[in-house]
């Protein structure tokens, strides 16, 4: 099989959530949004049964993964669990734990043996893994276990909001901003954007890659008048990275770097926290902005949204950012492909 004609693979994410439904309508516009060929990973059933009860026609065929190209014109192709999953929208349940972490499981796997081109998630929260005793902090992190077991090599996974107009990357991600300063370490700077520089050369086509990065206080410390951080941490960790010939610079002032002419002098913004690389992410491009794992020895995109519990079954949920998962993972698969 060619390399560009393996399947994507897609887990169903929590299936209380809207993955079930945002999977069936990136399916239905396969045609208009130049969706490429994906297979799901979940529970056959349960999909049927969402989609009836929005009304929604669907042909949906059981297939394995070598099946799902060939069938993906003419029927939403869906890889069955051995795990039965409960649908009940907006209601998360622990009794799914087991089915969410084999699609996982399996779309890794799947990846690992050329079954599929790349990985694509759905949502997942975490409460009801936790519930069931998953001990990983999130799916990134449950990722990289997974890569690290299969190869051996410790991975270090690194986050990317990907959008048409920016790519933002945060050094410190999940932790409350009090902590982000005594977080924050030249090295981890360093091991971040090499990964980031690292990726878009091998799957973004980018040769040599212009890497921003952000001053964490106002104005980037203003020459330690609004903090030491800037000159102490971020930016000797730059000076490293140049010496090693990696076009990085900075630090630079947030307030600056995100408008249209700033976002033309690089190819990609490396931010100290959480909301500093993603709210300018989503404010750019809402709907159009894709959550790629850097660092992994496989492709792994994702939807910028979580579960949606909220509007779970009521069928107004976009499939918007899952189609631009679904298209940025073909792309880069093409191009890591060559």
């Amino acid at each position: 099989m060619a390399a560009h004609s393996v399947p994507l693979a897609l887990t169903v994410g929590d299936p209380s959530g809207i993955g079930p439904e945002i999977a069936v309508a990136a399916w239905r516009l396969r045609g208009a949004a130049g969706v490429p060929p994906f297979y799901l990973l979940a529970d056959p059933k349960l999909i049927a049964a969402r989609a009836r009860a929005l009304g929604i026609d669907v042909a949906i065929v059981e297939t394995n993964p070598a099946g799902a190209a060939e069938a993906f014109a003419n029927a939403l192709p869906v890889v069955p669990l051995a795990a039965t999953l409960t649908d009940t929208p907006g209601q998360p349940d622990k009794r799914n734990a087991a089915g969410i972490i084999e699609a996982i499981d399996r779309a890794v796997a799947d990846t690992f043996e050329g079954r599929a081109a790349a990985v694509v998630t759905c949502p997942i929260a975490k409460k009801s893994l936790y519930d069931a005793g998953f001990r990983f902090p999130g799916h990134t992190e449950y990722l990289a276990h997974l890569a690290t077991a299969r190869t051996g090599v410790d991975t270090t996974p690194v986050m990317m909001l990907a959008g048409p107009e920016l790519r933002a990357v945060p050094v410190t991600i999940h932790i409350a901003l009090s902590d982000v300063p005594k977080a924050l370490t030249t090295e981890a700077i360093v091991e971040t954007v090499r990964i980031t520089a690292h990726d878009l050369r091998t799957r973004f086509g980018i040769p040599k890659p212009r890497i921003a990065v952000s001053g964490l206080n106002p104005h980037a410390g203003e020459g330690g008048a609004m903090g030491h951080e800037d000159e102490r941490v971020i930016r000797p960790a730059v000076e490293v990275l140049k010496a090693e010939g990696i076009d990085a610079f900075g630090p630079l002032p947030a307030d600056t770097m995100f408008h249209a002419r700033a976002r033309a002098g690089y190819d990609a913004a490396i931010c100290m926290y959480h909301d500093q690389a993603l709210i300018p992410a989503k404010a750019l491009a809402f709907d159009e902005t894709v959550n790629v794992t850097l660092g992994l020895p496989f492709i792994r995109t994702s939807p910028d949204h979580g579960t949606a519990f909220d509007i779970a079954g009521k069928g107004i949920a976009r499939p918007d950012s899952l189609i631009a998962a679904l298209k940025l993972a073909r792309q880069l698969a093409d191009v890591e492909g060559k």
